[in-house]
Formats: structure tokens, sequence, C-alpha cells
């Protein structure tokens, strides 16, 4: 089952990829793009700049590039990683994650120099994906050095927010997030594309929604940083604003900035589902999805699926049942080890389904599962009895959120590398 998990795993992203998905959804047949039922006539555009963030940007933009033809675009590409293949007519730029480190900011730079003084016969189009909050990113004031911005990040990651909760934050303290570039661009023709790694209502969070409206505040900020008990230990930069009240406020919904603006999701977690259902059933499996989970404590998410795996057994004997899930859980980190919130998940559950004819994965669609190599990992009812065999006491590798280790030890890492997509993780629970 494993085995059988792990291709299901595979295929789905072989489905999914990047360019695969932007030719189903983008056409430009005679200089007229269309998206989503939006029809733009480029002739009258005197210039095309494209704006790609994210660790999807560089597949988004080489697509576009080839949908539109090669040479009618230029721009910027900030991506994880330099493109394997030089990007005809873009800067390429590889940032750091998921703290940003100095290339972030002088991505941010050039992203923001090439959209000053922009005129309404310029069409911007804004390639986002996951990951572009870190990637490209420039403090909203100069009194915030690079080191107090790593460590914004280090907080905010490692506190137990989840995505929502940590863009809110990340929008109101960058000087290009929160629908500041579509201000900066505008009175240009802007469209936006985008892959998304967050919860569907919530698409200006993607990337920290650099060109979208902000519905968040300020308030939002001080309820959020007060919850996660982060204002005194947020680098004295930022503290000072807090204690200052003088945090920007970001454009919002009806501002002028948006006017000339629209707005395209291309790919979601819900995709990855889909997919993931569909070959499940081919198997004749018995399939449910439980979207409820998204966000919740880790341990509670397991124990809320696998009961209700349980409760699916016994309605549906001599079958295989499996329960899909996705999203993301939270996981604050306890330790220094490697791994993420996916390993963490499956490890969780090795001593919840020992000796009960289950199986689990779970993983990332980017490839990347916190600080770790992997994925995700698998585990069946078997894993305890070998994990023991080896020496190796699961709520040890808990503690120091060590997972990737522990699964590494034992065979069962999901190793994908850097897939080129971020559309949030994925669960399969099985039990025959």
């Amino acid at each position: 089952m494993k085995v059988t998990l792990r291709e299901l795993f595979h295929t789905m992203l072989e489905r999914l990829t990047i360019e695969r998905v932007m030719r189903s959804k983008i056409t430009c047949v005679n200089r007229v793009l269309e998206v989503g039922g939006e029809r733009i006539e480029l002739e009258p555009f005197k210039k095309i700049l494209v704006v790609a963030i994210g660790k999807a940007a560089a597949p988004m933009a080489d697509a576009f590039g080839q949908i539109v033809a090669p040479d009618l675009v230029s721009g910027v590409v900030v991506a994880p990683a330099a493109p394997m293949q030089p990007l005809r007519h873009f800067m390429a730029y590889a940032g750091g994650h998921p703290y940003p480190d100095a290339s972030s900011l002088y991505a941010a730079s050039v992203v923001q120099e090439l959209l000053d003084d922009l005129k309404p016969y310029y069409l911007v189009v804004y390639l986002l994906s996951g990951g572009g909050s870190a990637l490209c990113e420039k403090p909203v004031s100069e009194e915030i050095s690079f080191g107090d911005t790593r460590e914004f990040y280090r907080l905010l990651v490692t506190c137990g927010a989840n995505i929502v909760e940590m863009n809110v934050l990340r929008k109101h303290f960058s000087a290009i997030k929160g629908g500041r570039l579509a201000r900066q661009a505008h009175p240009a023709r802007q469209i936006t594309l985008y892959v998304s790694d967050v919860p569907a209502d919530q698409p200006s969070t993607v990337a920290s929604g650099p060109t979208m409206p902000d519905e968040s505040t300020v308030g939002d900020c001080h309820e959020i940083a007060a919850r996660y008990q982060l204002i005194d230990r947020f680098p004295a930069s930022i503290r000072k604003m807090f204690d200052g009240n003088s945090i920007p406020e970001t454009p919002k919904p009806g501002d002028e900035a948006f006017s000339n603006s629209s707005w395209h999701c291309l790919l979601e977690n819900q995709s990855a589902l889909d997919e993931l259902e569909a070959a499940a059933r081919a198997r004749r499996w018995h399939v449910e999805v439980d979207l409820s989970v998204d966000d919740w404590p880790l341990p509670t998410a397991a124990n809320h699926l696998l009961r209700r795996l349980e409760h699916m057994r016994k309605e549906h004997p001599g079958r295989t049942v499996a329960l899909l899930t996705g999203g993301e859980l939270s996981c604050p980190v306890t330790g220094d080890g490697l791994g993420g919130r996916n390993q963490a998940f499956v490890l969780d559950c090795v001593p919840k389904i020992a000796a009960k004819k289950m199986a689990v994965l779970s993983a990332g669609t980017d490839g990347i599962d916190g600080n770790s190599p992997a994925a995700g990992a698998v585990a069946d009812s078997t894993t305890l009895e070998r994990a023991r065999e080896c020496g190796l006491d699961p709520e040890d590798f808990q503690r120091r959120s060590d997972s990737y280790r522990f699964f590494e030890r034992l065979g069962d890492s999901l190793l994908t590398g850097p897939t080129g997509n971020n559309i949030r993780d994925v669960r399969m629970l099985v039990a025959w």
C-alpha cells in the first residue's frame, strides 16, 4: 500500500505540471489573450511586462512566454533557484526561502524599478505562486534592517500561526506586498495569474498578495501578534512600530490602484484532491474527502481523520477505503531537527495505526517539507515495529522536530526534489 500511495502522489504531480495547466487555462490567438472568461486585446499595448514571483515562477514565466510569443514579453523572474534553462528576455533572481536573503531584497528593488512610472498603455502580467513572500521582499521602513527582516520571518514561521495569519503581518511590514505593487504600477493595465498555496477563500494571501486588495488591517496585526506572544520577541525596529502605532495600512478593496486590474486562479489544492480522488476511485476504493481540518493542530487533525477512517472501514466492510484531505496543519517547531508538518503528521500517526491494516501519506506538492529535503513521508501498520527494531523512538523524534531522520532511517521518506509547483499539502489515509 505504501508503494501504491507513492504512485498516486507522483502521478498527481505529473498531471498537474505548470506547463500543462497553463496551456489548458490560457490561450492567445491573433493577439487576443483569454483566461478565465476574460479577453484582453494585446495590440493596443506598447509593452507587456511580466513579473513572476514564487516557487513556480520559472515554469510559469516560460509557459506564458510560449503561449503569448517569446518576443512579446519581458520581465523579472524571482524563484528559489535559477531556471534550468535561461529564459529569453527575463532577468532571473534566486531569492531566499523560507527566510528572505540579500537576493530577495535586491530582486524586490528590481521589480519596483521595472514598475516605476508606467502608463495606461503598458500591460503588466503577474505570475504568482507560493513562497513569494520570502523570495522577493523589502521592508516597509528603512529603519528595518535585513537582519531584522529575517528574524521577523523566522518568528512567524516557527510560532504556530497559519499561513493567513503570517501573511497578514508580512503584508503590512513589506514595501511590495498587500497590494503595494499594484499601487506602484497603476495606471497600467494589470492582470494576475496565480497558483494558490492558501485557502481558496483567501486569494490575497498568495505570496502575501502584492497585486491584490488587502482585506486585513493594522488592527489584525496587533491581534495576531498578541495571540502568539510575538511583539516582545520581534526585533526592536518592528516592535517600535507596534508600540508607536506607526504600521502603515495597505490598500483596500475599492482603492483606485485596482481600478484596471483582474485576477485569475490557475491551480489550487482542490485540483490535487480531485486528481487523487479520481485515481483512487479507478482502483474501486471507497473514497471520501474531509476538508474540515485545515489549520487544525496536527495531533487533533490526526485523531479526527483516523477516527473517521475507522468509521469508513466499518461502514464498508471488505473494501479498501481512502480518506483524502488537503491544506495545512498547525505544527509549531519544538526542536532543532529536520522535518516539516507533513512528516510530523505521519510520525504522529505511526503508533496510532500500528497493526491496524492502515497506511498514511502526507506530502507537500512543492516537494519540500519544512527544513528537510523530503516532500513528506509514508507509513503503514508495520512502521512502529520496524522502528523499534532499529532502536528508533517516535516520541523522541517528535520532541526534537526530527521527523525527517526518523523516516529516512526506515526508507519511508518521500523524495521528489523541488517540483516547481505549490498547491499546499495533501494527505491520504487508507484502510483495508
